[in-house]
C-alpha cells in the first residue's frame, strides 16, 4: 500500500517545480529588452513512479505516481539561425565599411561642384585665354599665376585628404584588431566558466548568452566559423584557428590580418572592408590623381606650332635641332609635334624680360624641386611665383637692325593661345601602359569626369550591397528572435498557467494536511 505522507511529497514537488517555472517566467520578462538574451524554459517531467515498499509485488494494478519534477532550465535557441546570422553579418560589416569609405571619397573629390578640382583647372585655362588677349599685361599674368597656385593647392589638399583617409583606415584596423583580441580572450574565459558551471550539473544559460553576443559582434568584424565542443566554442577564421576551448590559439595583429587578407583566410567583415577600402579604393584614386597631375605637367600631348614661331636656341623638335640665326629658327609652315605636357610647351616660349629673350623653362615643379610630379607635391615654379614676367606668352623674336641683337616680340600671344588650347588636347595618362589609369588618351576634363563617374558607380554599388546585407541581417535576426526572443504575451499566459498550477498544488497540500490531521488527531478516540 502507498505511503501515508506520499500526497504531501507529490504536492511539495509540484510547488517547487511550478515555483521554478514562475521564477523563470519572471526572469524572461525582466530580460525582454536585454540584447542577446535567449528565452528560457523549465523542462517539467513526471517523477519516476514507484511501488509501496513490500517483500513481494502487490496485487494493486499499476504504479503509484510521484508527481512532477523539473529536470533542467534550458535556452530556446537554434544554431542553424546563428550560423546564418554570422554569414550575413560579416558581409554587412564589409559593405558598410566600403560604403562609408566611398562616401568619404565622394566628399573629398567633391564633384560635380563649383569648388572642386575641375573648376580650378577650368579657371587656369580661362586665365590663359585672357592672357592671350593682352599678353604683356602684368595683371593678366598675375591672374595666371594665382589660378596656377590655386590649382596646385587644390591638388595638394585633395592628395593630403586621401593620405589622411588611408592613415585613418590603418588606425581603425589597429583598433579593430585590439577589439578582436579582447573578444577572443573573453570568449575563451566564458568557455571555461561555462564548462565549470555545467560540470557541476547546473545550467549556464545567461553566461552562454553573453558568449553568443560576443560571437555576434565578432562576426561583423571578421569572418568566423563556430563549432561547439565539450570544452566550449572553437572559433576559426578561414583555416586559422583563433579560440580552442579555454585558450586563445592565435592572437591577431594588423600584420597578421594583412597576411590573412592575402591568403584569403580573412575574406569578409569590417577589417576586410577596411583593407579593401584602403588598398583598392583610396590608393586607386590617389594614383589616378597623381597620373592626372603628372600627365598635365609632363605627359605627351600633341600641339601645332604656327608658322612664324621662333624656336629657342638648341631646342630639338621631331629630331631636328634648331640653332643659329632668328631666320634659321623660324618656322615657315605650321609644325605638328608632341611636347612633354604643359612644361614642355612653356619651355618653347619666351619670358617678358629685358635684354636677350629667355625661354620659359618649367612652369610647374615639385615643391622640393626634385622627384616625380604627384598631386601631393606639385607646385608652381618659385621664379614664376616671385616674378610674373617669367611667364612665357610669346613665341616670336626679331633681329633689331639698330642694335643687331635678338629681341622679343612683346605683344605676341602664340604660346598663350596654345596653352589655352591644351584644354581640348588629349594627354597620355598612362605612358608605361600599366592599365591602371581609368582613361588614356583623353583631355584633362574627360579624365577627371571618368574618375568621378567611376567613383559614383562604385559608391552606388556599395550602397546597394550594404542596404541588401542590412535587410538580410535584419531578416535572419527577426527569425532568430521569433525562436529565441521573449514574447510578453506568451510569458504572461505562462505566468497565469503556472500560477494556477501552483495554487492547485497548494490546495492539494492543504487537503493532504487536513486528512492527516483527521487521522492523527481524530482516529482511535472512541466515545469522546
Amino acid at each position: 500500500m502507498g505511503s501515508t505522507f506520499g500526497g504531501i511529497e507529490i504536492s511539495k514537488r509540484s510547488l517547487f517545480s511550478h515555483q521554478a517555472a514562475l521564477t523563470t517566467t519572471g526572469h524572461n520578462i525582466a530580460n525582454s529588452d536585454t540584447r542577446g538574451y535567449t528565452r528560457q524554459v523549465v523542462n517539467l517531467t513526471a517523477a519516476r513512479p514507484m511501488e509501496a515498499v513490500a517483500m513481494a509485488r502487490t496485487t494493486v494494478p499499476g504504479q503509484s505516481g510521484q508527481g512532477v519534477e523539473f529536470t533542467s532550465i534550458t535556452r530556446i535557441r537554434e544554431r542553424f539561425l546563428d550560423q546564418q546570422f554570422y554569414n550575413e553579418n560579416k558581409s554587412f560589416g564589409e559593405w558598410s565599411l566600403r560604403n562609408n569609405t566611398l562616401e568619404k571619397l565622394e566628399a573629398i573629390i567633391n564633384e560635380p561642384t563649383d569648388t572642386g578640382i575641375r573648376q580650378v583647372i577650368t579657371n587656369f585655362w580661362n586665365a590663359w585665354q585672357e592672357l592671350s588677349k593682352i599678353p604683356d599685361n602684368l595683371t593678366a599674368r598675375s591672374i595666371v599665376k594665382e589660378s596656377a597656385v590655386a590649382m596646385t593647392d587644390a591638388f595638394n589638399h585633395t592628395a593630403k585628404q586621401l593620405a589622411d583617409l588611408r592613415a585613418d583606415l590603418t588606425d581603425n584596423i589597429n583598433v579593430k584588431v585590439t577589439e578582436v583580441n579582447s573578444t577572443l580572450s573573453q570568449i575563451a574565459a566564458l568557455n571555461h566558466e561555462i564548462y565549470r558551471i555545467e560540470g557541476l550539473g547546473n545550467d549556464a544559460n545567461d553566461i552562454r548568452d553573453q558568449r553568443d553576443v560576443l560571437v555576434d559582434d565578432l562576426s561583423k568584424v571578421i569572418n568566423v566559423s563556430v563549432v561547439e565542443a565539450q570544452n566550449g566554442y572553437t572559433i576559426s577564421m578561414g583555416s586559422l584557428e583563433l579560440v580552442n576551448g579555454f585558450e586563445v590559439s592565435t592572437e591577431v595583429s594588423a600584420q597578421s590580418m594583412e597576411q590573412s587578407f592575402a591568403s584569403r583566410d580573412l575574406s569578409s567583415g569590417e577589417i576586410f572592408g577596411m583593407i579593401t577600402s584602403r588598398d583598392l579604393y583610396v590608393k586607386s584614386y590617389s594614383d589616378q590623381l597623381d597620373s592626372m597631375a603628372r600627365a598635365f605637367v609632363q605627359g605627351d600631348v600633341k600641339v601645332t606650332l604656327p608658322a612664324g614661331v621662333v624656336i629657342p636656341e638648341g631646342t630639338v623638335i621631331n629630331g631636328t635641332t634648331y640653332s643659329g640665326s632668328v631666320a634659321a629658327r623660324t618656322l615657315t609652315t605650321p609644325l605638328d609635334t608632341t611636347v612633354s605636357g604643359f612644361n614642355g610647351l612653356h619651355s618653347l616660349g619666351y619670358t617678358l624680360t629685358d635684354g636677350a629673350p629667355q625661354n620659359g623653362g618649367v612652369f610647374f615643379q615639385t615643391k622640393d624641386g626634385t622627384g616625380t610630379i604627384t598631386a601631393g607635391n606639385i607646385g608652381v615654379n618659385p621664379d614664376v611665383v616671385n616674378n610674373v614676367q617669367k611667364i612665357a606668352a610669346s613665341m616670336r623674336t626679331y633681329m633689331d637692325p639698330i642694335t643687331n641683337t635678338e629681341k622679343l616680340v612683346v605683344g605676341n600671344n602664340d604660346l598663350a593661345l596654345l596653352a589655352a588650347g591644351l584644354q581640348l588636347q588629349k594627354f597620355d595618362f598612362d605612358p608605361d601602359q600599366t592599365g591602371t589609369a581609368v582613361l588614356n588618351g583623353g583631355t584633362l576634363d574627360e579624365f577627371f569626369r571618368a574618375v568621378v563617374g567611376q567613383l559614383g558607380v562604385q559608391a552606388q554599388e556599395a550602397t546597394r550591397q550594404a542596404l541588401n546585407q542590412k535587410i538580410m541581417v535584419e531578416q535572419v535576426e527577426s527569425r532568430r528572435q521569433s525562436v529565441s526572443g521573449v514574447s510578453l504575451d506568451e510569458e504572461m499566459s505562462n505566468m497565469i498557467k503556472f500560477q494556477h498550477a501552483y495554487n492547485a498544488a497548494a490546495r492539494a497540500l492543504t487537503s493532504q494536511d487536513e486528512i492527516l490531521d483527521k487521522i492523527i488527531n481524530g482516529m482511535g478516540r472512541v466515545g469522546l
